[in-house]
């Protein structure tokens, strides 16, 4: 798909980005927000994240009954997500609906939170988090990033604790929404076959009554913090590993030789954690993964096997770690940049792949870089780029966090 970037800004900060390709069949748009759990004071736990529930609650001029109505009537893809970094609503849709998708999308960040709304989407909250609560994995991932991030707030939860969440107020929402929402903090972006004049036109009148303010991310000084904890799951019915590690921050040139690292050592098929671990039969789950943050990053392992055989896959998941730099091949390096070539190929294909893209990359990175750029960058990473990277970041795990079903966990101290 071939397409040319634009970008401008309004007068009361809103930045306007877009990938615009006159031939797609589609169009995207978005609205992406620098604010997630780790902007959130520790008593507000999961304000983010419930704040993206109640934007789909109605508007002052809107109510909730006509949201997903508007939305259904031009045959929009919607959806909306919060995470540590950011929060994100967007709509895919017909090129002749892309005006009255921005209008709605627009129309959401501007909710009413009426109080009788507030309370009943509480509820809703807390029956997530219960449902998440019976995912052991994601429990255990919970606690792992908990230990490694100590009291940095990168450890907080996104969806909040049946505390936080029980305990917040509609005025507390309100304040958290007026300080972070501000059109300097948010960035609209667009793909496919957008009019990029019109856009911004468009999208000068949709946020014109948006007041901008000042707001800034806090970066408090944080070391990764060691730890190994085992922890009793009710619902685990085998045993569960995350182990965790320093690597480079979302913005770091060396983020590229994470991505093929961790690709060569832990994608889902034809990795050294599968060959040593899935296909041997040890395990049922073996994979490595780079998550790149604002401001710092880190390595994730995740294992799945039987209670009994955590001890022997930990031992190989860390000789895999210590061999990988003198093992590398250039084979590895070959098949790496191909499964993330491909996979960078594929979300480019899509107006909703690219805008998501787009919005990701100014909310967290701040600047453009084309898909072609970014390939290329991968391209000419050689075997000594990765060792290199793996001498400043040693797969040596900070965090070993276990899951085991209540009645193993005596067991398991004992050996």
């Amino acid at each position: 798909m071939k397409t040319t970037y634009r970008e401008t800004q309004l007068p009361n900060g809103l930045r306007i980005a877009a990938e615009c390709a006159p031939d797609a069949a589609s169009a995207a748009v978005g609205l992406f927000v620098a604010t997630g759990a780790r902007d959130e004071p520790k008593e507000l736990m999961g304000v983010s994240h419930f704040l993206e529930h109640m934007m789909f609650k109605g508007s002052l001029t809107r109510p909730a009954s006509e949201v997903n109505e508007a939305f259904d009537r031009i045959g929009a893809r919607n959806n909306a997500f919060t995470s540590h970094e950011m929060t994100a609503y967007h709509a895919h849709v017909l090129p002749e609906h892309r005006a009255e998708s921005l209008a709605l999308v627009c129309d959401l960040l501007r909710p009413a939170l009426r109080e009788e709304d507030f309370q009943q989407e509480r509820n809703v909250i807390l029956e997530e988090i219960a449902m998440y609560e019976d995912n052991p994995f994601w429990v255990l991932y919970e606690r792992a990033l908990e230990t490694y991030f100590k009291d940095h707030p990168l450890g907080f939860r996104v969806l909040g604790t049946k505390e936080s969440v029980g305990a917040l107020t509609r005025e507390q929402m309100q304040d958290y929404f007026t300080q972070r929402y501000s059109p300097a903090n948010t960035v609209l972006v667009a793909a496919g076959n957008v009019n990029f004049d019109a856009l911004v036109e468009q999208a000068s009148r949709e946020t014109a009554g948006w007041t901008s303010t000042s707001v800034k991310r806090a970066y408090p000084a944080w070391q990764p913090n060691p730890g190994t904890i085992t922890i009793e799951i009710e619902k685990a019915t085998r045993g569960y590993m995350v182990l965790l590690w320093p690597a480079p921050a979302q913005s770091d040139p060396r983020r590229y030789a994470a991505m093929l690292c961790a690709q060569v050592i832990g994608d889902a098929d034809g990795s050294r954690l599968h060959w040593a671990l899935v296909e041997t039969g040890l395990a049922v789950h073996a994979a490595v993964g780079f998550q790149g943050r604002d401001g710092c990053g880190e390595c994730v392992a995740s294992i799945v096997c039987a209670t009994e055989d955590l001890d022997k896959a930990e031992s190989i998941v860390r000789s895999e770690c210590k061999k990988l730099s003198d093992s590398l091949t250039e084979d590895d390096l070959l098949r790496a940049r191909a499964k993330i070539a491909t996979a960078v190929a594929m979300a480019g294909e899509s107006p909703s792949g690219r805008m998501q893209r787009l919005g990701s990359m100014l909310t967290s990175i701040g600047v453009f870089s084309p898909l072609e750029a970014e390939l290329e960058k991968i391209n000419a990473l050689s075997l000594e780029d990765l060792r290199t990277h793996l001498r400043e970041f040693p797969y040596e795990p900070v965090v070993v966090a276990r899951a085991v079903p209540p009645s193993e966990k005596a067991a398991l101290e004992k050996t």
